[in-house]
């Protein structure tokens, strides 16, 4: 049976709804180039079966109002669209209308501002520092193939999700859940692996503190000078630190091959993380090119552009 593809159909959040009604699989695309993107099938019922704990997390139901800024094309942000129209909820145009919202990190810094105070926003997309300020924030980490994995209040307050088993691998973050996609259309590859005991795993790397996952994303990661840097690490390490956003990534260098580079939005973390790395980061750590940015850049999807900010 053929998956019905809903970013084709005029109204995607329909597309989903009728495939359930249908018992029709769904692909929706994820990462992969612009112009061969990858897509991630999945039974809707693996969102439907999600729903009762996504609207415990959120408070998201009948009655509540959603923002959700970014573009449908993010599995995220679909996913959001889908969950209010199934449990009797409405999208909203306008923030100030809004009871709840569905943001990345990025947009929340960015438009979190337009939101009233009561409003709640649950975040996700990417790592969210902990914050003292700004509307009420809950927090989750997944993958488009694994679906929900952790949540928590922010980055360090990661709880499996309800109905979620978490093992850690060597540090690679497998899980287990009735949430997990049925794997990629027309056997394209991507980083989703799984076990004959019904384990999954995207690559993502993690620790444990406690009942705590604490997740470091992809390995992405650098090679200066002959060593291997994961840039995950060093980005919790300056994060800590921070009191704006910061984003680390790698460049070109002529005589090193790669090097760290640092984008931050507050002026001032860049002379309070200089010296933090010189102090506590090893030398093939520490990054090389510092920069200052008025707005972190942004793909469609709502995440940190990182491309953009290697090629200034």
């Amino acid at each position: 049976m053929n998956p019905v593809r809903p970013l084709d159909a005029a109204d995607p959040v329909r597309a989903v709804l009728e495939a359930r009604e249908r018992g029709v699989p769904i692909a929706l695309a994820t990462s992969g180039t612009t112009d061969r993107p990858r897509f991630v099938v999945r039974d809707p019922e693996s969102w439907w079966a999600s729903f009762p704990a996504y609207s415990e997390l959120t408070g998201v139901g009948p009655g509540a109002s959603v923002w959700i800024p970014g573009p449908l094309s993010a599995t995220m942000n679909l996913f959001a669209a889908v969950h209010a129209a199934a449990v009797g909820a409405r999208v909203v145009e306008d923030a100030a209308d809004a009871t709840h919202a569905c943001m990345t990190p990025a947009q929340l810094d960015r438009l979190g501002g337009e939101l009233r105070p009561d409003a709640l926003v649950c975040v996700a997309g990417a790592r969210l520092e902990q914050r003292s300020a700004g509307p009420q924030v809950v927090h989750y980490y997944g993958a488009a193939e694994l679906s929900f994995v952790a949540a928590g209040n922010h980055g360090d307050d990661l709880q499996p999700f309800k109905g979620v088993e978490v093992d850690l691998r060597d540090g690679e973050i497998w899980v287990r859940s009735p949430y997990v996609c049925l794997g990629y259309a027309d056997g394209a590859a991507g980083p989703l692996r799984t076990d004959r005991d019904g384990w999954a795993t995207v690559g993502d790397r993690g620790r444990w503190s406690g009942t705590t996952l604490s997740v470091l994303g992809r390995p992405g990661t650098v090679t200066t000078a002959g060593a291997t840097v994961v840039i995950a690490e060093v980005e919790e390490q300056l994060a800590k630190v921070a009191r704006g956003p910061v984003v680390v990534f790698g460049v070109p260098h002529e005589v090193l091959g790669e090097v760290l580079a640092v984008a931050v939005v507050e002026s001032a973390d860049l002379t309070r993380l200089k010296a933090y790395a010189r102090e506590h980061l090893p030398s093939s750590h520490r990054p090389r090119r510092w920069q200052v940015v008025d707005e972190l850049p942004l793909t469609a999807g709502g995440k940190v552009d990182r491309a953009r900010l290697a090629s200034v």
